[in-house]
């Protein structure tokens, strides 16, 4: 066993143990397994949302951002800091909703403020429907770090089938405790190599921050520009404003809202969340070195990686190896536990209306390895269609957005109605336009190229949102005059 496997086998013992030990003291119910009891403090909290921010795409996708496309990618830090920030105002109205209602997933919330069982289930389907993909490639991502990382002493498949394997103990053991731990050593451990590497490597390789600007200002100059076409300012602008509405839209994060035992920690993490999104500066530094120094490179996504190991003895590459291992289990344990909540609360309820909490939890188990094994079975597939899929995941979320946020109106007037078939609508164009591969610019032609440009997710927002208040005045105003008839009936 060479080093750099030693150090991932150690970090990968170590989540398990971590993730065993939160179950001390604790009766698993749903609620306690789902979302900790409603009992997290603003600690807690604070690692559960940053480690559903910082995943291993953090390290290898952002940093193949930067290396493909050169100043775009700086939309992924502008939405991520401007998306945490609407959490200071939506999470406590959301978190206390939730605990009056006791509900413990994303579209049990929806099917309880829309009074409606079947929105609650169209939902669930849109949900599970983006993360599968999500955490699918979360797994292959995993696979390819570590067996890159262990200087291929252990498979990409292994490595999948073992990180599956280690998530699976202790989420079926100690749930969403599990899976704070976990998030201690990781963000930990995400933290610092993070700053390391983007530290490190602009100094080691070009002197300073602005020598390595420098270099890639003389080798491939149009890196640090928008393009006047394609990714352009009105992309940026439109791609950060879609994105940063819909930040807390992933199924995901609903666990970790009602887990928080007061709303005051949501106003903390918005401060400091924005604050602490400002280290992925630290990996586009990274995946900028890499256009200098790795010029040859095919993949972006391998930047961060091939750089590193570059430069770098083999014990650190394995630190690199291991921080990649802890930022799947934690995301992606998150993710599982939604998606099989979400299954159990909106599908297998509302089917067994006599069901005990005993019995939910059993079923909430079961489906977390059920996905686990087919989204491992996926994460060794090729298919075009599971990465065109994967595309359309953050559309198909954002749709759920003008919903939630009229929801929290204290007079709302958007009906079940409106809300689902406006979801519906916008969710057919997002599958329409990403598989059909549509653009702005086809269904615009004659249109400025600032128009053509704009985020296509835009046409899918807006009819949303136009359906959505068409369809809910319509019924609005049919239910009045069908009460108003029967009231004239009786009175006649």
């Amino acid at each position: 066993m060479n080093i750099a496997l030693l150090i991932i086998s150690l970090f990968l013992i170590l989540s398990i143990v971590l993730g065993l030990m939160a179950k001390r003291g604790k009766d698993m119910s749903m609620e306690q397994w789902a979302i900790g009891g409603r009992g997290f403090g603003g600690l807690f909290v604070f690692l559960l949302l940053a480690g559903e921010t910082y995943s291993v795409f953090t390290l290898l996708g952002t940093s193949g951002l930067a290396f493909n496309n050169g100043a775009a990618a700086f939309y992924l830090l502008s939405f991520t800091a401007l998306g945490t920030m609407t959490s200071y105002w939506i999470l406590p109205p959301i978190w206390k909703y939730a605990k009056q209602h006791h509900i413990v997933s994303q579209s049990q919330f929806f099917s309880k403020k829309y009074n409606s069982k079947n929105l609650g289930v169209f939902v669930a389907i849109v949900g599970v429907v983006a993360l599968i993909p999500y955490i699918t490639i979360l797994f292959k991502s995993m696979g390819l770090l570590v067996e890159a990382t262990s200087y291929g002493a252990i498979s990409s498949s292994a490595a999948v089938w073992i990180g599956m394997v280690s998530l699976l103990i202790y989420v079926m053991v100690s749930g969403i405790h599990g899976s704070a731990w976990t998030a201690v050593a990781k963000d930990i451990l995400i933290f610092f190599v993070i700053l390391f590497l983007g530290i490190y490597l602009p100094i080691h390789y070009h002197g300073s921050f602005s020598g390595l600007f420098h270099a890639v200002q003389e080798f491939k100059p149009q890196a640090l520009v928008l393009p006047d076409k394609g990714l352009s300012v009105s992309w940026f602008v439109s791609t950060v404003m879609i994105s940063s509405f819909a930040y807390f839209m992933w199924p995901h994060n609903a666990p970790t809202i009602y887990a928080s035992k007061n709303a005051k920690s949501f106003r903390f993490n918005a401060v400091v969340l924005p604050v602490y999104a400002l280290m992925i500066l630290f990996v586009y530094f990274v995946g900028f070195s890499a256009i200098v120094e790795i010029p040859g490179l095919k993949n972006g996504d391998l930047a961060l990686l091939e750089l590193s190991m570059k430069t770098f003895d083999p014990w650190f590459v394995g630190i690199i190896g291991a921080t990649g291992l802890l930022a799947t289990l934690v995301p992606g344990s998150m993710m599982l536990m939604s998606t099989a909540t979400m299954i159990t609360t909106n599908i297998i309820e509302p089917l067994m209306t006599e069901i005990s909490d005993k019995s939910k939890t059993y079923w909430a188990k079961s489906f977390v390895i059920l996905i686990s094994v087919v989204c491992a079975f996926l994460s060794m597939s090729d298919s075009n269609t599971l990465a065109t899929l994967y595309l359309t995941s953050f559309s198909l979320i954002t749709q759920m957005a003008p919903s939630l946020y009229l929801s929290l109106r204290k007079q709302n007037n958007i009906n079940k109605y409106g809300s689902g078939i406006g979801m519906f609508i916008g969710v057919g164009i997002v599958i329409y336009v990403t598989f059909t591969d549509m653009t702005m610019a086809e269904l615009f032609p004659a249109l400025p190229s600032e128009i053509q440009d704009l985020n296509i997710g835009i046409i899918a927002l807006v009819a949303n949102v136009v359906v959505m208040y068409l369809v809910s005045y319509f019924t609005d105003y049919l239910s009045k005059a069908r009460e108003n008839s029967v009231q004239a009936k009786k009175s006649s």
